[in-house]
């Protein structure tokens, strides 16, 4: 405790922020692998188990679109404690008896939960905005990258506890433990937390949510193919392949994706040494196009090996080792691009915005992951992703070459 109170109030803030991510992102990753699994199980089809997500990834388009106007008006500490609240809501819809757990009750509670994820990511990206300095932008970058990467590894370690959870204890006692623990740690964060982070001097206007900078809707749209690029073969597909034709069990599914994610979000946190901050430099648009351009065709050479005489088990984790490399540094790129272009004041608004368009990629990839593997399988599924990083990076070509620093980017 004597350490934590010397550090600076803008760090012990940005810890406390951190935490919250951390353990939100704890059970979102399990909870997603709970359900793919145990529903899966049960005999659902991938596209049966696609719609499951449907109203998750939903109500993640309108709460960031409307949680960074709410942020803006009440502050990001309210935005993030109602997040950690609904999950916690969520999470206890899903332990009544097995009998209700039928599709529309389980949608019903991932749209609850798609509420609260959105809003928790978008109250701690924005607060880091906030607590940085805007003439310090390679410590922006490096706050972003730490903040990005290491929520993925916790996803990736929260799919390989799901896998656990549901051999240890059954879906209903799994849900229920996480439950138990995050009302915790949503206890914690209403008395940590500084109060009014994040709101805006002046009241934005609802008709305010809506990006007026042009950087910023370029690198939206970028985003929503970005992100339609990895959900279209990894939400529903992937662990549904390797459950089916390699014969996984929920062990290896769930432990062979959560050391995926691991390595992935180990990754992002590395990315400022290979975009150029180990010269001083920070990213531009140029960098987001290079980085798009460099994984566009590898989920294509994927299903290409695929077609081939090849170990189909060596094509495909193999180049999804190498897409997960790509992937962690565009994604890190564009994670701190948009943080730095959204304007201080209302930062939330900007962040919101950019993260709307994310939320829209998720629900495009992931009803394309469930239909077209069912259809066509996984292979079809990689020809769209990489279709969808090319289009990222045809948009790239758009976004500035120079980063104002606390502008809006515009």
């Amino acid at each position: 405790m004597n350490a934590l109170s010397r550090l600076s109030p803008e760090v012990r803030q940005y810890l406390v922020v951190t935490a919250n991510y951390w353990a939100f992102t704890l059970t979102d990753g399990a909870l997603r692998m709970l359900v793919v699994l145990h529903f899966h199980q049960l005999g659902y089809s991938p596209l049966q188990i696609a719609m499951l997500f449907l109203f998750y990834e939903i109500f993640g388009v309108i709460t960031n679109l409307v949680g960074g106007w709410l942020g803006a008006r009440l502050g990001l500490n309210r935005t993030m404690n109602i997040g950690l609240a609904l999950q916690v809501v969520a999470l206890l819809l899903l332990t009544v008896p097995s009998t209700w757990l039928v599709v529309p009750w389980v949608m019903a509670a991932q749209a609850l939960s798609g509420i609260a994820k959105d809003l928790n990511k978008m109250s701690a990206k924005s607060s880091i905005k906030l607590l940085v300095p805007a003439d310090a932008q390679g410590t922006l970058y490096k706050w972003v990258a730490l903040l990005t990467g290491s929520k993925n590894a916790l996803k990736g370690v929260g799919f390989f506890l799901g896998g656990v959870l549901l051999v240890w204890l059954g879906f209903r006692g799994a849900v229920l433990a996480m439950a138990a623990v995050l009302a915790m740690i949503w206890i914690a964060s209403l008395i940590l937390l500084k109060k009014d982070l994040g709101k805006a001097k002046a009241k934005p206007k609802f008709k305010e949510m809506l990006s007026k900078s042009r950087a910023i809707n370029i690198l939206s749209a970028a985003r929503l193919f970005l992100f339609g690029a990895r959900d279209v073969w990894f939400v529903v597909a992937l662990p549904v392949y390797l459950a089916s034709t390699f014969g996984w069990d929920h062990w290896r599914v769930g432990g062979f994706l959560a050391a995926w994610i691991i390595g992935y979000g180990i990754v992002q946190s590395f990315a400022p040494l290979f975009t150029g901050r180990a010269q001083g430099q920070v990213p531009d648009g140029r960098a987001a196009l290079v980085w798009a351009l460099l994984l566009a065709g590898l989920p294509a050479a994927i299903a290409l090996g695929l077609g081939t005489s090849l170990s189909a088990q060596w094509v495909l984790l193999g180049g999804l080792m190498v897409f997960g490399v790509l992937f962690a540094v565009n994604s890190s790129l564009h994670s701190y691009l948009i943080v730095s272009y959204a304007k201080e004041d209302g930062v939330s608004l900007d962040v919101g915005f950019y993260y709307m368009s994310n939320a829209m990629g998720r629900l495009l990839g992931t009803v394309l992951s469930g239909w077209m593997y069912q259809s066509y399988g996984i292979e079809a599924c990689l020809w769209v992703s990489s279709l969808f990083v090319s289009l990222a990076a045809l948009i790239s070509i758009g976004l500035p070459r120079h980063i104002q620093a606390g502008t809006s980017g515009g």
